[in-house]
């Protein structure tokens, strides 16, 4: 069951700050806390999705249409355009990264690999 006093849907109120990027009447998208490159942004639905399947099922046209203009909007606004990762995450147990705010997102991420990043890859490589 969705959780309407994520962080997320704080943010999206109004109720918590954070630097934007980009919004619309769909979506948001603004800039991770705990960045892993140098420019690391979260785009977000407005409406109350879980996770990415969730929202994949749920959302009507009008809101997927929206979500991805946010997100093109914002890749265009920040210059990102040729070397990218762009990622969601869904579930506690997820095998790479588990899912920390259950409200669907997705991290759009490019440039410089910061040091928690960095860890994170050799952990991630020596891990059996």
């Amino acid at each position: 069951m969705y959780d309407n006093q994520n962080v997320f849907a704080k943010i999206i109120r109004g109720e918590i700050p954070a630097r934007r990027v980009v919004e619309n009447d769909y979506a948001i998208s603004f800039y991770d806390v705990n960045p892993m490159c140098s420019t690391h942004v979260l785009v977000v639905p407005c409406g109350e999705y879980e996770n990415i399947l969730d929202f994949a099922r749920r959302a009507s046209a009008e809101e997927q249409a929206g979500f991805w203009d946010c997100f093109v909007k914002t890749a265009d606004k920040l210059g990102i355009d040729g070397e990218f990762n762009v990622f969601a995450n869904a579930g506690l147990s997820a095998p790479l990264f588990n899912q920390s705010v259950f409200h669907f997102h997705l991290h759009l991420i490019a440039g410089e690999r910061t040091d928690a990043c960095k860890e994170i890859m050799r952990s991630m490589l020596c891990e059996e």
